[in-house]
C-alpha cells in the first residue's frame, strides 16, 4: 500500500536538471463506510490534513456498510493488500482485538511515532468501549454515537401535550401516545429504531443497570455467556408487541435494514428514537419544531436511569505497513483528534465529541446555546460513572448476534411467542455463536 508521489515537478525534469526540490510524500489508505453526506465530510477532513502539510497524502474511500467494510478488511489483510486505516462499528470490537497479528494497537502506534498521545483528554465512556483490560486504547474513537429520543413538538401541542416535556419514562411514553392517536393528531405515537438491539436490548440494559453477559458484558474474557434473557429485556420486548398491536408503535424493520425515520419526518409518528447522529438527517428533512429527550426507562427499577451507552465506529490500524506509513497515520490520528476538527465533526453530524477540549470548545462557540438539545446525547451517556454493565459490550461475532436478536423480536411481534420465550431462543442460539467465536480464537 506504500507508494511515493513527486511532488513537484516530473521524476524526468527532476532527474535532467539535477534538482533535489522533488521530495517523497508517503500516503497512506483510510477505508470507511460513511457514506453520502457523511462520506462527503470524511473526505473533506482527508483533504483538509493533506493540505496542512506536504509529508503526507490520507487517501480516503468508502467501502460499503460497517459489516461488509470489516468482512473486506479482514479478506484483504489476508491477500496482504489491506489499508493502514479501516473504519470498525462497535460490534465489531471483540472481532477485531481476537485478530492477532492484524491490529497494530493505537495506543502503541501513537508512543512509538513520538506524539503527546494522552488517551486522558478522551472522553472515558467513549474510550472505555475500545480499551484492554490494562485500560489500553486499541483503536482510535471516530464517530460515537447513542441514541436519543426525537419529538413533533407541534403534533405535541395539537395534542395537548406541554411541547417542551419529553416523556422520561415508557409509562409516559405510552400515556403520550395514546393520547396523540386518541386526539388526531398523529397517527401513531412511537417509532424505534434498531429495536431488537441496540435500543430494545443493549441500551435499555445498560440505563437500568442490568447485565447484558457474564464477564462484565465480555470484558473479561471470550468464556463469556448472554444474559439478557431477563426479566427486564421481556417486559420490554412484550410491551412492544402490545403497543404494535394497540396502533401506537411502529416497528421499522432489523437493524441495518429497514429504518422508520421517514415515519417521523412526513408526521406520522410523533417520536422517533434512533441515533444522535440522525439529527441532521432529522433537522433537514422535518417541517415541523423538533424536541430532544434521553431515552425512556421504566421507573420502577432501581437505579434507573444508569447511563447509555455507544455506537457509531473507531479506526483500527492494521499490521503489515513500514514505519514512514505508521508515522504518517500517527500525524493523521492526532490532527483527526484536535479540539477543532472534533468540534466541526461533532456540530455537523451529532455525533459525540470523543474528547473534552472538543465539547467545552463547542460550549465556547455557543453551538449548545443556539441548538438546544444537542447536547442531550453527551448528558445521556454521561448520566452516572459506568458500572461493569453500562460500559459497552464485547462479544465476537456481535453481528451474527444482533441478526438473531432480530430475528426473534420478529416472533414476539408476530405474536408467535411471549418476550421470555424469544430472548430464551436467542440467548441459547447466540451463546451458540460465542462458543464457535470462543473456539476459533483460543
Amino acid at each position: 500500500m506504500f507508494k511515493t508521489v513527486l511532488a513537484s515537478g516530473t521524476a524526468g525534469v527532476a532527474l535532467f536538471l539535477g534538482a533535489s526540490s522533488a521530495f517523497a510524500q508517503t500516503e497512506i489508505s483510510f477505508w470507511h463506510s460513511m457514506g453520502g453526506e457523511l462520506g462527503e465530510r470524511v473526505a473533506a477532513i482527508a483533504e483538509d490534513f493533506n493540505a496542512s502539510q506536504d509529508e503526507y497524502a490520507v487517501n480516503a474511500s468508502y467501502r460499503g456498510e460497517y459489516e461488509e467494510t470489516m468482512v473486506n478488511a479482514i479478506a484483504a489483510f489476508r491477500a496482504g493488500e489491506q489499508p493502514t486505516i479501516v473504519q470498525i462499528y462497535e460490534v465489531g470490537t471483540g472481532t477485531m482485538m481476537a485478530a492477532q497479528g492484524a491490529v497494530y494497537p493505537v495506543y502503541e502506534l501513537m508512543e512509538t511515532h513520538g506524539n503527546n498521545f494522552d488517551p486522558s483528554v478522551y472522553l472515558p465512556v467513549v474510550t472505555g468501549y475500545y480499551t484492554d483490560t490494562s485500560g489500553n486504547m486499541l483503536s482510535m474513537p471516530f464517530n460515537s454515537s447513542t441514541p436519543i429520543l426525537y419529538y413533533n413538538k407541534d403534533v405535541f401541542e395539537a395534542a395537548g401535550l406541554d411541547p417542551e416535556t419529553s416523556p422520561t419514562t415508557w409509562a409516559q411514553a405510552e400515556e403520550f401516545s395514546r393520547q396523540i392517536i386518541e386526539s388526531g393528531a398523529a397517527s401513531c405515537g412511537m417509532a424505534i429504531t434498531y429495536t431488537a438491539t441496540w435500543i430494545g436490548s443493549e441500551n435499555l440494559s445498560a440505563l437500568h443497570n442490568v447485565s447484558y453477559g457474564t464477564l462484565e458484558n465480555g470484558f473479561g474474557g471470550l468464556d463469556t455467556e448472554f444474559s439478557f434473557n431477563n426479566e427486564l429485556v421481556a417486559r420490554f420486548w412484550d410491551d412492544l408487541a402490545r403497543w404494535q398491536d394497540d396502533g401506537i408503535f411502529v416497528y421499522g424493520g432489523p437493524a441495518g435494514g429497514s429504518d422508520n425515520a421517514p415515519a417521523f419526518y412526513s408526521g406520522e409518528c410523533a417520536i422517533y428514537m434512533g441515533s444522535s447522529a440522525s439529527r441532521a438527517g432529522v433537522v433537514a428533512n422535518a417541517d415541523f419544531e423538533v424536541g430532544y429527550g434521553m431515552l425512556p426507562y421504566y421507573d420502577d427499577v432501581e437505579g434507573a436511569p444508569q447511563n447509555s451507552i455507544i455506537g457509531g465506529a473507531t479506526l483500527w490500524v492494521l499490521a503489515g505497513h513500514d514505519e514512514a506509513e505508521y508515522q504518517a497515520t500517527a500525524a493523521f490520528l492526532d490532527y483527526l483528534s484536535s479540539a477543532e476538527v472534533q468540534a466541526e465533526w461533532h456540530q455537523g453530524t451529532g455525533y459525540l465529541p470523543i474528547t473534552q477540549a472538543a465539547f467545552e470548545l463547542s460550549q465556547e462557540q455557543g453551538y449548545y446555546e443556539e441548538n438546544p438539545g444537542a447536547d442531550t446525547a453527551i448528558e445521556q451517556i454521561n448520566l452516572n460513572a459506568p458500572t461493569e454493565n453500562s460500559k459497552g459490550l464485547r462479544f465476537g461475532n456481535m453481528p451474527q448476534v444482533r441478526m438473531v436478536m432480530d430475528e426473534e423480536l420478529q416472533s414476539v411481534l408476530a405474536g408467535e411467542k411471549t418476550g421470555q420465550e424469544a430472548l430464551d431462543s436467542a440467548a441459547e442460539r447466540a451463546n451458540q455463536i460465542l462458543r464457535d467465536f470462543q473456539a476459533a480464537n483460543s
